[in-house]
C-alpha cells in the first residue's frame, strides 16, 4: 500500500467490536485516510475488507505490538472496554488506557478519539465509572497529546445490546412488570449518528482536550419501550413496581433477551443512574450533525434486521473470554469425541457448506429443536447465553460471529466450520464440520474439567446419539433440497 503526502494514518482499536466494525467501513469510504487496525485475532476482520487495511495482531497489554500499531499514526480511536472481563475489569481498563496513552505519546500521535458513556461520577455504576476513569486517563497529559472524548448514552442500532434488549422485551411481552429504573432518564442516539461524530472528530479544528456529549431528546427508559412498541405496530402495557431488585431485573432480562447475566447486570446497574448530556459541545463544534429522533433510529434498526444488513452485533468482541477467540480453535486439547461420517454422494460440496452455514438462529437446528431449546433454557438458568442470542445473518457467517450459544472460531469456505461452545459447561466443547471429498465429517469435541466434566459428558451421550446422529443427515437433506430447487 502506498501513502500519498496528504493522506492521514488512522488506527482503530476495538476494531472487531460493535462500533469498530462499522467505523472501519465508514472510514474506508474516505480516500484521504489510510486505515490500520489493532486486533487480537486477524481472522475476525472481514476478509473482503482486510486487503484495504493494515492489520496489527495484538492488544494494549503487549508493548511491542502496541508500539507497532501506533507508529506513524496521526489519530487513534480508542474503543476498548472490559465489560466481559470479570471482577478485575476496572484494573484492566486503567492499565489498558495508560499503556495506550503512553504508547501514543511516545510515537508522536496527535489525537486520541475515545468513545465513552454519558453520566456523572456521583451516581455512576461501576462499569460507567470505569468508562469515565478511562476518559480521564486518556486525557491526563494534554500538553503531550490531545483527546477528543465523545460520550454517548443508549446506542440504538441493529445488533446493539441496548436495542436487542428493547426489541426482545417489546416483541415478547404484551404486559411488562418493570422495575423502577424504567423511569430513569437517558438520551439515546442512533448508531449512525455516533459514527458521524467519531468520524468528524479526527478532522475537528480544535486545540486542547474536548469532551463532547451526544444524544437526541431526553427520554425515560419506559418511554423508549413504549415508543419502540408503537414503531413496531404493537400494543404494550408497562407497569413499574418497586420490588424488583437490580439482581432480579438482571435475571428478568436474562430470561427474555439475548444478553448473558454479567452484561445484563451491568446494564441494569447503569440504568439506575441518569445518563444525560452535561454540555452543548455537540451543537457548538459539530453543527453539521443533527441526530435523528429515537423513533426513526428504531425504524432504521428494524429495517436493517429485516433486510439482513446487520453489520455488527454487541457480542462481536469483548474484553474477556465471552467473545475473544484467540487460541480457542485448538481442538487438539479435547479428550472425548462423538464423530459422525456421512457420504453425501454427488451433491455439490458448496451446497453442503451453505446448509452448514444456515444452522441455528431462527431457522433452528433442523432436528430435535425441542432438545436444543431445552438445553438453551438450562443454559439461561445458569447465567449463559441460551439460544436466543441467535445470529447476525440467517445465511452468512464470519469468524467471530455468535451462533446461539456457539461462537464461530474457524471458517474455511466449502471446507470447514468450527464452533466453540459458550454455554455453561464443566469443560470446553467444540462442534466441527469438515468436508473431505464427498464426505461430511461431524465431530463433537470435549475437554472435561475434572470428574464433573466426565460425568457431564457421559450423562448427555444419549441425547448426543439422538441429536448428532440426525443432525448430519438433516444438513445433507437441506443441501439436497437446495439442489433440487
Amino acid at each position: 500500500m502506498t501513502y500519498g503526502p496528504l493522506r492521514k494514518k488512522i488506527l482503530i482499536t476495538g476494531a472487531t467490536g460493535y462500533i469498530g466494525r462499522r467505523l472501519q467501513i465508514r472510514l474506508l469510504e474516505n480516500p484521504a485516510v489510510d486505515l490500520r487496525l489493532l486486533v487480537r485475532n486477524r481472522n475476525k476482520v472481514n476478509p473482503q475488507l482486510g486487503h484495504e487495511m493494515e492489520i496489527v495482531e495484538g492488544d494494549t497489554f503487549q508493548q511491542q505490538q502496541l508500539a507497532q500499531a501506533v507508529a506513524g499514526v496521526d489519530t487513534t480511536y480508542y474503543l476498548i472496554h472490559s465489560m466481559g472481563a470479570g471482577a478485575d475489569f476496572e484494573r484492566l481498563d486503567r492499565t489498558s488506557a495508560e499503556n495506550f496513552r503512553d504508547a501514543c505519546i511516545a510515537a508522536g500521535v496527535k489525537r486520541i478519539v475515545y468513545l465513552g458513556g454519558l453520566g456523572v461520577k456521583e451516581s455512576a455504576s461501576k462499569h460507567l465509572l470505569s468508562r469515565i476513569e478511562t476518559g480521564e486517563i486518556l486525557s491526563a497529559r494534554p500538553a503531550e497529546i490531545q483527546t477528543i472524548w465523545v460520550r454517548a448514552g443508549v446506542i440504538i442500532g441493529s445488533g446493539s445490546a441496548s436495542f436487542e434488549i428493547i426489541r426482545n422485551l417489546v416483541q415478547k411481552l404484551p404486559l411488562m412488570i418493570t422495575p423502577r429504573w424504567v423511569t430513569t432518564q437517558t438520551q439515546p442516539i442512533a448508531v449512525d449518528d455516533v459514527l458521524s461524530y467519531l468520524i468528524a472528530s479526527h478532522d475537528l479544528d480544535y486545540q486542547g482536550n474536548l469532551v463532547v456529549d451526544i444524544g437526541c431528546g431526553r427520554m425515560k427508559f419506559g418511554e423508549m419501550l413504549s415508543e419502540a412498541a408503537e414503531a413496531m405496530g404493537l400494543a404494550r402495557f408497562i407497569i413499574p413496581v418497586p420490588v424488583l431488585t437490580p439482581r432480579l431485573s438482571a435475571y428478568w432480562l436474562l430470561l427474555f433477551t439475548p444478553v448473558p447475566f454479567k452484561i445484563a447486570a451491568a446494564l441494569v446497574e447503569g440504568l439506575k443512574s441518569e445518563t444525560v448530556m452535561q454540555n452543548d459541545h455537540a451543537v457548538r463544534y459539530f453543527p453539521q450533525i443533527r441526530p435523528i429522533a429515537y423513533r426513526e433510529a428504531v425504524l432504521q434498526a428494524i429495517n436493517e434486521i429485516e433486510q439482513h444488513q446487520v453489520l455488527s452485533r454487541w457480542c462481536d468482541s469483548s474484553g474477556g473470554a465471552v467473545c475473544d477467540i484467540t487460541t480457542q480453535e485448538d481442538i487438539a486439547a479435547a479428550v472425548l469425541r462423538d464423530q459422525r461420517i456421512y457420504d453425501f454422494g454427488d451433491i455439490a460440496g458448496e451446497k453442503i457448506y451453505a446448509a452448514l452455514c444456515s444452522i441455528g438462529g431462527e431457522s433452528g437446528w433442523f432436528t430435535y429443536n425441542f432438545l436444543w431449546k431445552l438445553r438453551g433454557l438450562i443454559d439461561k438458568f445458569f447465567g449463559g447465553f441460551g439460544l436466543n442470542r441467535g445470529r447476525r445473518d440467517p445465511t452468512d457467517l464470519r469468524v467471530g460471529d455468535a451462533l446461539d450459544f456457539w461462537k464461530v472460531v474457524d471458517l474455511k469456505p466449502n471446507k470447514r466450520l468450527l464452533l466453540l461452545a459458550q454455554m455453561k459447561l464443566p469443560g470446553k466443547a467444540w462442534l466441527e464440520f469438515d468436508l473431505q471429498g464427498h464426505t461430511l465429517i461431524q465431530t463433537a469435541h470435549f475437554y472435561p474439567r475434572g470428574i464433573w466434566g466426565r460425568l457431564y459428558w457421559y450423562s448427555v451421550l444419549p441425547f448426543h446419539f439422538l441429536v448428532f446422529r440426525d443432525l448430519i443427515k438433516k444438513i445433507v437433506n437441506q443441501a439436497e433440497k437446495k439442489t433440487s430447487t
